[in-house]
């Protein structure tokens, strides 16, 4: 059986986790992108075609000239919707195009849970600075970003004028969003789903850096969030029309009410994905193809519930040359398993993104008592040193 892959830049989770499943899973894989020669640097053996992938017309007909597809499929934000376009197209198993469209789309995601009736939040698009009338303080972020990128909060009006301005200069052509600043708690919840059955697979508590930036600092697993989060969380996803596949929802509770703040129709990812799995002790990545095979999920995932878990991320907090930073690493400590990964080697220079691509490695610790997971993993991050010269 054959699996179209569609990717851009290469990732943790294709490297590390879909390439070794599709392999487990005995099926030829076939990664379409339009970045070979990076991707044939990570995996040489897997066959490699050149294709823009952004755009579905593109996508089809490098596949109708190639071998007969049994599978399309992406783990990227930017793909979700031409994969799903191009599946239904050789009449495979995909999400729903329209609600790959409404999660990828920020605006769009707020119009339709506003015309659902499950949630209202003020927003507006720009297209160049504008001092808008909103309810400050406001977030502005891009229409159709990833990873907290350019996402920043703003007080006023002038502000945001300022703000706006440096982000399309940086981003030309590029639509922004301004929403309403949702206070609260910011969690994820984690779902797997086919045709049929939907699982929550539990979710994190993520810390986030100081306003007026989102920087993700670390992440403690939540094995179940309490149901009327979890219920309402899933209303706001039928809405939506997510279901299928695997899904990264990120929501603020506020006085006991779940309000999204973005959907990611994709496994989670920056490396908690290949700790989930190891985690809840199952095949996650496996599971996450089948369903893009037509096979159904089983009733039971036979997932553990006894985990404890938190990832890590030493940051930058300057631009400059990393000079001095740890190796990969991976121990036991106390019952706790740790996996150290470098994300920057040492004699390369950075600018300062105030986005994850400020970070320095991941940590990712896994026990089974949360106290001990956080104690180890603290105590390991302290020991350790990141020298960055100017």
């Amino acid at each position: 059986m054959r699996l179209y892959l569609l990717a851009l830049n290469p990732t943790d989770s294709v490297t590390e986790g879909f390439l070794p499943a599709a392999g487990r899973l005995s099926l030829d894989v076939t990664v379409l992108t339009d970045q070979p020669d990076a991707h044939r640097a990570r995996y040489p053996d897997v066959e490699i075609l050149e294709c823009d992938v952004r755009d579905v017309r593109a996508v089809i007909r490098r596949i109708s000239t190639h071998h007969r597809p049994d599978a399309v499929f992406t783990n990227s934000d930017h793909l979700q919707t031409q994969a799903a376009l191009a599946a239904v197209y050789f009449g495979l198993p995909a999400k729903d195009w329209r609600a790959a469209l409404r999660t990828k789309d920020k605006a769009e995601m707020r119009r339709r849970l506003a015309a659902a009736g499950v949630d209202t939040v003020w927003s507006a698009e720009i297209t160049e600075p504008a001092a808008l009338d909103a309810p400050y303080p406001c977030v502005v972020k891009p229409r159709e970003g990833v990873a907290s990128e350019d996402v920043v909060l703003v007080g006023y009006a002038e502000e945001l004028v300022t703000c706006s301005k440096e982000i399309l200069d940086r981003r030309p052509g590029a639509v922004l969003v301004v929403e309403e600043y949702l206070p609260g708690e910011l969690y994820t919840l984690e779902t797997l789903g086919d045709q049929d059955v939907r699982h929550v697979l539990g979710g994190f508590h993520t810390e986030v850096s100081p306003p007026p930036y989102f920087i993700e600092e670390s992440l403690t697993f939540v094995p179940a969030h309490p149901e009327p989060v979890v219920a309402g969380v899933l209303e706001q996803l039928d809405a939506l029309g997510v279901g299928f596949g695997a899904c990264h929802t990120e929501f603020v509770v506020h006085a006991g009410r779940a309000r999204l703040i973005e959907v990611n129709y994709r496994a989670i990812g920056d490396q908690c994905d290949l700790l989930l799995a190891r985690l809840l002790g199952i095949p996650l990545f496996e599971h996450i193809l089948r369903t893009h095979l037509g096979e159904p999920l089983p009733a039971d995932l036979g997932a553990r519930s006894d985990g404890a878990a938190r990832v890590d991320y030493p940051c930058a907090d300057r631009a400059g040359l990393l000079t001095d930073a740890p190796a990969a690493t991976e121990l036991t400590v106390d019952d706790v398993h740790l996996t150290y990964r470098p994300l920057r080697a040492v004699g390369e220079r950075h600018a300062l993104y105030r986005t994850n691509r400020d970070y320095l490695g991941v940590l990712r610790a896994v026990g089974t008592d949360q106290p001990a997971v956080d104690r180890v993993s603290a105590e390991f991050l302290a020991a350790r040193r990141w020298e960055i010269q100017p």
